[in-house]
């Protein structure tokens, strides 16, 4: 394997609504005004999630001017489920549930409501 991903980051207009959906469709919880360069988001409204037990470390920030970005997936139990979620909270779902071919990985995809595109895994 290459290098590891170690950080996300989910970048929009809006970061405290970003935060809110994040935190009500996975539970995220965010530790906000902490310190990140200025070129990533505003001053105090960029909020921290992960301890580095499990998953990845992220972030999620932003504010007026900033361009929207992120991709990553997010392993759940159940894919369908999760991308219902996803809708139900303001999402929209662009892929799957699709199973890679011969293998029991299950992946979706959907939007956020600032439209950055989203990932979801699990296994069948």
């Amino acid at each position: 394997m290459g290098q590891p991903v170690v950080h996300f980051e989910i970048i929009g207009t809006d970061p405290g609504r970003l935060r809110e959906y994040y935190r009500g469709l996975f539970g995220w919880e965010f530790q906000t005004g902490g310190t990140t360069i200025e070129a990533v988001s505003e001053p105090g409204n960029y909020g921290f999630v992960g301890d580095g037990d499990a998953g990845i470390n992220g972030g999620v920030g932003g504010g007026s001017g900033y361009d929207r970005r992120v991709l990553f997936y997010v392993g759940v139990d159940d894919v369908e489920s999760a991308l219902r979620e996803a809708e139900r909270l303001g999402g929209t779902r662009r892929m799957g549930p699709e199973r890679t071919p011969g293998g029991d990985l299950v992946v979706g995809q959907f939007t956020d409501p600032e439209g950055n595109l989203i990932g979801v895994a699990g296994l069948a």
